[in-house]
């Protein structure tokens, strides 16, 4: 099957994307405003985009694209959902930004607490570096104790003492992973394998009674799609509680993402603090984070935790994320958003094997990764034993085809509410033309 509104191999044009790439590169560094838009993972120029309509992008050069970054993530519903634009254009005539309480605030934050139960008390923010920030640092005031515990792989967000990496080992002091990062910020920062609660277990027994919270993604996204092992988490919630820590479920990517009530709802289990993000704007700049009454009571201004944002639960972001919420709600998307994400997978693998190809995908609802790698991904370790060159030429060749995957090998993909039978099946075809020149 050939996608109709896609040229043929080599046959793309780029001018506008690649004039406009010339000149932002010369305002802004690497002339992007987010680094793994630089299509540095992958190598090339990257698209500059101009619209987006239901599962597709329009780039600068009037290319069209199958799209399955959905802005990495918060377009569960599609691009320019019309029930989302509605919301803003009424929100936008009331006003843009107040710097004071509004009624739409309540509204998301009971949407919100529908869906999960662990948030009883909720602080909205404008990103989900900002709601790790506030995470942390409550559980540290709760616990009245320095030490975190994050995992090799996993992304919390931008901030100093979170940009850390294992090092020689899971049992060390974090790293700084970034050059502007004194190691005196990261001191506090211990570094576990996923989906090993041994080296857990090891970090407590060496900083006994120092450690505030253990963060995790539940289900990751940011080293590429990872999933937990069986009571991999149920484990996490015993040793948190048995140790007097919190455990802290950084539920950016997958809040709403891969259930109404995100990995909470899926394996039943309550963290203390829950961050969030991505889906709660519909697309706009939106954080969050709560958790356990007597923990969001120490937040300013009841407590003495500080924490302010002049554009914190900014109304128009607001009213895009109540109105994402009710139409999730309304259509119930999940069972369908799973089966055409494993149609989707299953097809790619299936075409993968017939040209000898090995990869393994991993999928967790409508997230899904496709790794060039022939073992099972279980942690960062293995992930970054995946052939990242092969990737490259893979997605290049992908784009060529019209389809516009995560510009790293490191990234999830998404699946959206709109994306049809159809769109899967040309993403197979196109794949299946890319594999045999692989």
């Amino acid at each position: 099957m050939q996608l109709t509104f896609v040229k043929k191999w080599g046959m793309i044009k780029r001018k506008q994307s690649e004039m406009l790439f010339r000149e932002a590169a010369q305002r802004m560094p690497g002339g992007v405003s987010s680094p793994v838009r630089a299509f540095k993972g992958v190598g090339g120029t990257p698209l500059f985009i101009k619209k987006g309509k239901g599962p597709y992008l329009w780039d600068a050069d009037g290319n069209q694209y199958i799209d399955y970054i959905g802005s990495w993530g918060p377009m569960i519903l599609g691009h320019s959902h019309p029930a989302i634009l509605q919301a803003v254009k009424k929100a936008l005539k009331l006003g843009t930004s107040f710097g004071a309480p509004t009624e739409s605030e309540i509204f998301l934050s009971r949407l919100v607490q529908e869906a999960f139960p662990s948030i009883e008390k909720i602080r909205f923010v404008n990103s989900g570096t900002e709601a790790v920030m506030g995470a942390v640092r409550v559980a540290r005031a709760f616990t009245q104790r320095k030490k975190i515990i994050k995992f090799d792989g996993c992304y919390h967000g931008h901030a100093d003492y979170l940009l850390v990496k294992a090092g020689s080992g899971a049992a060390t002091l974090g790293i700084p992973d970034s050059a502007g990062v004194p190691e005196e910020f990261v001191q506090n920062t211990l570094v576990a394998r996923y989906n090993d609660t041994a080296s857990v277990e090891e970090l407590f027994q060496k900083n006994s009674g120092e450690i505030a919270a253990i963060i995790v993604e539940p289900i990751v996204g940011n080293m590429g799609t990872i999933l937990p092992r069986r009571d991999f988490l149920l484990k996490l919630r015993e040793i948190a509680s048995r140790e007097k820590a919190l455990l802290i479920f950084d539920e950016v990517m997958t809040g709403f993402r891969v259930a109404f009530g995100g990995v909470q709802e899926l394996y039943n289990l309550k963290p203390d603090l829950t961050t969030l993000g991505k889906i709660i704007g519909g697309g706009f700049p939106v954080g969050a984070y709560g958790g356990r009454r007597e923990i969001m009571q120490l937040v300013a201004p009841e407590g003495p935790v500080y924490q302010a944002g002049t554009l914190s639960g900014n109304p128009i972001a607001m009213a895009a994320g109540i109105a994402t919420l009710n139409q999730i709600k309304k259509l119930k998307p999940y069972e369908s958003l799973s089966q055409k994400t494993q149609k989707l997978t299953l097809g790619l693998k299936e075409a993968a094997n017939r040209h000898g190809v090995t990869v393994t995908i991993e999928r967790a609802g409508s997230m899904f990764t496709l790794f060039f790698t022939g073992e099972p991904v279980i942690n960062a370790e293995v992930a970054r034993r995946a052939d990242t060159q092969k990737f490259g030429r893979f997605f290049h060749a992908m784009l060529e085809r019209g389809i516009y995957l995560p510009p790293s090998q490191f990234e999830a993909a998404f699946v959206s509410v709109a994306h049809t039978e159809k769109n899967i099946a040309q993403t197979i075809a196109a794949a299946e033309e890319v594999f045999k020149t692989l």
